[in-house]
């Protein structure tokens, strides 16, 4: 593709399954350019193969790996000459339900590598590639959570992620300014994807006890999202928090 051309460029990181793919979707289906990123390149092809024939590269990368990340935005620079959108959105969350005094380093420091020092890796990435640019500018979209504000029992590596990846928004879009470069944050709450499928059947809730939650379509997800990606570089939505109407979020605990 020329760089010259007019279509939009995006990044979605854990494209092959969950919001990564609903998001990946709905910018193919509105004539982005979508650099598909996870760690299975068939989930990838499974996920582009929703939008035939729209422009796409799929590519097997772990974001907590740093030479996964150069090789990523190389191979999209490579292929489409630029970038507009990074979302951030790969993620894990860890052992669930196991009490905080017996949770292992080696689970702690996946969640960490995977959730914030990915996210870390590939926003630099975005960073350096959007100021050197011509159009110079970007923006960056992190998938936050509603552990970005109020936990979940037993979720501490998680929650204190989503914690630390709400400063990190913070500060790159202090420090974007400069460079034509957005930041935001949508912080999430009961999508139906694989990862929430256990919310329909019951969740652990502050009290004790084990309750069934109220799930949204991931596809509103999406198009918030989209949303987000597609206003003008003078315009940003610092943070989105988009939920189940009806989950335990307001009054948690």
């Amino acid at each position: 593709m020329d760089a010259n051309e007019s279509v939009r460029v995006a990044i979605v990181t854990g494209a092959g399954s969950g919001i990564g793919r609903a998001v990946a979707v709905e910018l193919l289906r509105g004539g982005w350019a979508v650099g598909l990123a996870g760690r299975r390149a068939g989930t990838l092809e499974a996920t582009a193969a929703l939008v035939p024939g729209a422009a796409h590269l799929a590519v097997r990368a772990d974001v907590s790996d740093p030479e996964d990340v150069a090789a990523l935005f190389a191979a999209v620079r490579e292929r489409f000459g630029r970038l507009d959108l990074l979302f951030n959105n790969a993620g894990t969350f860890g052992p669930g339900g196991m009490p905080f005094e017996d949770l292992p380093y080696d689970a702690w420091r996946h969640v960490v590598d995977t959730n914030l020092n990915g996210a870390f890796l590939c926003a630099q990435a975005a960073f350096r590639q959007m100021k050197e640019q011509e159009p110079r500018g970007g923006r960056i979209i992190n998938n936050g959570s509603i552990s970005a504000h109020s936990p979940r029992p037993l979720s501490a590596p998680y929650t204190a992620t989503k914690h630390a990846l709400t400063g990190l928004t913070k500060s790159l879009s202090l420090d974007g300014r400069a460079y034509g470069i957005a930041v935001g944050q949508i912080d999430i709450g009961n999508a139906a994807t694989e990862m929430t499928a256990r919310m329909e059947t019951g969740a652990l809730q502050a009290n004790g006890e084990i309750t069934p939650e109220p799930v949204m379509d991931v596809t509103d997800v999406a198009r918030t999202v989209r949303h987000m990606a597609e206003l003008p570089l003078g315009a940003n939505v610092q943070f989105a928090t988009v939920l189940a109407t009806a989950m335990p979020y307001v009054g948690r605990g």
